[in-house]
């Protein structure tokens, strides 16, 4: 049973999370707090497996005091807030400072009964989460070269999920400003892509944007599926473009990584490399099996550096990983299967 405490200043929003949860097995709301003041204090007599947790609340915001909690008492936490376009800041700065997962409130638009089985499936995420002290990643500073005016004939795919964020702005700002053209799926809701893609930028020495659909992959530039749309890659004579489709969930997810990876196989196969990292559930597996089945290199995040090891593995117990490696090794890894696999070309013009 997943011992839950809700976090939030509206009574009904309290009562809209308990009954809600209620309804679903293994998992039990032990109590509510209005703020964080008496949050604290909940938590120490009911001792929950996890958090939820608003962000606009009275006498203490939400982000102040979960940057407490991840300094004193590190626990698993769901940001579930009233956030908009522009409060998805807040969103990436709740995963920078150790939330597992974050979502919208239910409204007039996301109605409960929507959103309580994506609530219940964050909590179970949570719960499974390794937590680690959050490491803050400096911006780079580092000039972003232009991208290389020539046709890429390599692609790097990658997959991420719960812990994803994180995980993927390591991965990110240790890539070289000239790695082959990118393209990301993370787990996250619609409202929160653009502003993610905008953290990666920061942090990358490659270009990072969210997709919109007709964009050419060259060395240097990397794109985010955005949420809501699944992300395909598609060959037109030797030119890699990206598409975005719609079409039913997979995984329970849109975007979802299978259907980047599946993809990326058909239209790849051996000038490409796989990576999926953290996460809950088996998205993902039957993907990158089918990279490495048409001669792609392909890597998992190890169980040690995980948050959630789900996602790895299921890729791992499928035969789909070439390698698997602690997250602070992936970028090497990639890069040393780049220079196996590099054929002569002409050099980029600068």
């Amino acid at each position: 049973m997943i011992r839950v405490l809700v976090i939030d200043d509206s009574a009904t929003v309290r009562r809209a999370l308990l009954d809600g949860l209620a309804a679903f097995q293994g998992i039990e709301v032990v109590g509510v707090a209005p703020d964080p003041y008496v949050a604290r204090d909940k938590i120490a007599q009911l001792r929950p497996d996890v958090l939820t947790l608003d962000i606009e609340m009275p006498r203490m915001d939400g982000l102040s005091f979960l940057a407490k909690l991840m300094h004193h008492h590190p626990m698993p936490v769901v940001v579930v807030s009233s956030l908009t376009p522009k409060g998805s800041h807040e969103a990436m700065r709740a995963f920078e400072l150790g939330a597992v997962e974050v979502m919208c409130k239910p409204n007039t638009a996301y109605s409960i009964a929507e959103a309580m089985p994506a609530l219940a499936r964050a909590i179970r995420s949570a719960a499974a989460a390794r937590i680690f002290s959050p490491r803050l990643i400096p911006l780079s500073g580092v000039e972003k070269p232009p991208p290389c005016l020539r046709t890429t004939n390599k692609i790097l795919a990658i997959g991420a999920s719960t812990g994803g964020t994180e995980a993927l702005r390591s991965v990110m700002s240790q890539l070289s400003g000239d790695t082959p053209g990118t393209v990301i799926v993370q787990h996250m809701p619609q409202l929160f892509t653009t502003a993610f893609a905008k953290r990666l930028d920061e942090s990358s020495r490659m270009r990072v944007a969210e997709a919109r659909g007709g964009e050419e992959l060259l060395p240097g530039l990397a794109f985010l599926a955005p949420g809501g749309k699944h992300l395909v890659v598609e060959r037109s004579g030797a030119r890699y473009l990206l598409a975005l489709r719609d079409g039913p969930q997979v995984h329970y997810q849109k975007p979802a990584v299978d259907v980047l990876f599946n993809s990326v196989a058909r239209c790849a196969g051996v000038n490409a490399l796989g990576a999926i990292l953290t996460g809950m559930g088996c998205d993902g597996a039957d993907g990158l099996l089918a990279m490495r089945a048409r001669g792609a290199w392909t890597i998992a995040q190890d169980e040690s550096s995980s948050v959630v090891f789900g996602m790895p593995k299921a890729a791992i117990e499928a035969g789909a990983a070439v390698e698997v490696a602690p997250l602070n090794d992936i970028p090497v890894r990639i890069a040393r299967a780049l220079q196996r696999t590099a054929q002569p070309e002409s050099p980029c013009a600068s």
